[in-house]
């Protein structure tokens, strides 16, 4: 953003939480919702979350239809993606999924409310860009990492088998990576979040670099226009997963490994730049990783 640009921010107070927009934007209606806690707006997506609480409950509401520092697209667009994603959290309800509860127009916007877990983002870049996520001792990628293996693995049970059921439902997840991922310290808990991309498939790569992903978990084929996203992608972004919390993240070396050798063949297996050689579903690749673990 041009120094110009953020001069003419506006700043926005509601309860005890301020946040930054470059344009007004009416937020009146989260009032009717509950207090507002915290909230997240350093999203490129162009939507904007909020934590709210309503007698002695806790929400997530994700919102579109503001313009919010770091998105740089058009608003309806945002909208748009919001509302095609209500029907994919509807047929992909699961335990290990984050809870849809309502979803409703605004005058200019549109709302996403969702029951609140009390989880950390592991790729909170808002708080810990950068090196500060592998080093800041607060971190929750830091700290993560540094739990025992158990925990970790654990956790990719809950990624993988939840992907597992979503490939069932005839569905490809697009745009998964660790901040997709929740961790809820106290009690060892993981959830799925953020599955607004994700779509019926086969689907193809329809942006071509740029298609929706992070570098450390993205496929060749989310790199080129027009080539297949389907179940062998998703391979690739279970075991990419698999490395960047048990391993050296886009570093696939065994050196980097913490787990067994036999755990490691599965995800280098998994994320081989030949579609062919990779497992050809995320069942597949799952019964291995768990017959592995025996």
């Amino acid at each position: 953003m041009k120094k110009e640009e953020q001069q003419n921010l506006i700043t926005v107070v509601i309860d005890k939480v301020s946040f930054q927009l470059q344009k007004t934007h009416d937020f009146f209606w989260l009032k009717n919702l509950g207090d507002v806690f915290c909230v997240f707006d350093q999203q490129d997506s162009g939507n904007i979350s909020f934590g709210l609480e309503s007698n002695n409950k806790k929400f997530f509401v994700k919102y579109a239809g503001a313009k919010p520092i770091e998105f740089s697209g058009n608003s309806k667009d945002a909208i748009d993606r919001l509302i095609e994603a209500i029907p994919v959290y509807k047929k992909l309800e699961h335990p290990h999924l984050i809870k849809l509860i309502d979803h409703f127009f605004i005058e200019n916007g549109y709302a996403a409310v969702f029951e609140w877990f009390e989880g950390e983002c592991l790729h909170s870049h808002w708080s810990f860009g950068g090196k500060a996520k592998y080093t800041h001792p607060e971190s929750p990628f830091y700290r993560y990492k540094n739990l025992e293996i158990e925990k970790r693995l654990k956790t990719l049970d809950t990624i993988f088998s939840f992907h597992t059921y979503v490939e069932s439902q005839g569905f490809v997840a697009v745009d998964f990576y660790d901040g997709s991922v929740l961790y809820d310290f106290k009690n060892n808990e993981t959830k799925i979040c953020d599955i607004d991309f994700y779509r019926k498939s086969p689907s193809v790569n329809d942006l071509g670099e740029h298609f929706w992903g992070a570098n450390r978990t993205k496929s060749p084929e989310e790199y080129e226009l027009a080539s297949p996203i389907d179940s062998i992608t998703n391979v690739f972004n279970m075991g990419a997963i698999a490395f960047g919390l048990l391993g050296g993240e886009m570093d696939h070396s065994f050196s980097k490994w913490e787990a067994c050798q036999k755990l490691y063949n599965v995800a280098i297996r998994a994320v081989e730049k030949d579609r062919d050689k990779r497992y050809s579903t995320i069942k597949a690749f799952y019964e291995a990783w768990k017959f592995a673990l025996k």
